[in-house]
């Protein structure tokens, strides 16, 4: 069935030696149903003999480059500057789109803000990750992460802003919040599994994200603003965090525990 609301897609799959993960998200992309989308692969100069995977798929890349770079951001960027489509999407090696309808069904949705994200799915662990269709507030932004593989960017919000590359993990959150609450753009949350989520990747290193998620707070919001955010994650329905004293001061502590404890709540199994 072919799709009335025409749009064009910019797939942007970077990969560093991830041979395996990489051709199973090449495979994904050429899947799906809706063709109308353009295909970009950076490659940073792996030696794992990821560029003769790509060399494999070339005829169905629209563009593809294997050279050094900075890591993820850089990579990222790279990518933007050649994309030409009416969004860009940013599938990394080693995921993949939900289905092989998820370009053809976001199309059909005809939604034109400038920021529609869905839900994606952990694989490991079997568990579907997704966001309740609601208005995008700056609470929103705070409770939430944005997957940007389940997440498509108008291409013109890359026009004022590339990915900032001085952090390893939090940058697309930093996007954002600059985009959003700052810039005031339009965003949509979908009840709609989009990507298929590989947690092997560096994003799993809680460490690092919870010290560039401090880090990037600090830098957007006046101290006034964070005692605000801090105390969101140590609410009366959460008895455990004002249980443990050690828990005062360490607000990405708190906030597992938080989430943690909602999760418990939300399954009915542990209501009597």
């Amino acid at each position: 069935m072919e799709c009335k609301n025409r749009m064009k897609y910019s797939i942007i799959t970077i990969n560093y030696n991830n041979k395996k993960g990489l051709e199973k998200t090449i495979k994904s992309v050429l899947s799906q149903t809706f063709k109308d989308y353009q295909f970009i692969i950076i490659d940073g100069g792996s030696t794992d003999g990821s560029d003769a995977v790509i060399k494999s798929y070339a005829d169905h890349i629209n563009y593809w480059v294997s050279e050094p770079d900075g890591g993820r951001y850089p990579a990222m960027n790279k990518g933007i500057k050649q994309a030409t489509g009416d969004y860009l999407n940013f599938m990394n090696s080693g995921d993949t789109f939900h289905s092989s309808t998820v370009l053809e069904d976001i199309t059909k949705m005809g939604f034109t803000e400038d920021i529609i994200t869905g839900g994606f799915f952990d694989r490991e662990k079997a568990i579907k990750h997704i966001i309740m269709p609601q208005e995008v507030t700056l609470l929103t932004m705070f409770k939430n992460t944005f997957n940007h593989q389940a997440t498509f960017y108008r291409r013109e919000l890359f026009q004022k802003r590339l990915y900032d590359e001085n952090y390893i993990i939090q940058s697309d959150a930093k996007f954002n919040y600059l985009s959003i609450i700052h810039d005031n753009c339009s965003a949509r949350i979908i009840d709609y599994i989009v990507a298929d989520y590989d947690f092997n990747g560096i994003s799993s290193n809680l460490s690092i994200v919870d010290k560039e998620w401090d880090r990037l707070l600090a830098e957007l919001f006046p101290q006034r603003i964070l005692k605000d955010y801090k105390s969101m994650y140590t609410p009366a329905e959460v008895p455990l965090v004002s249980l443990l004293p050690e828990l005062k001061d360490a607000p990405s502590v708190q906030r597992w525990v938080y989430r943690f404890a909602s999760f418990l709540l939300k399954c009915k199994k542990f209501v009597k």
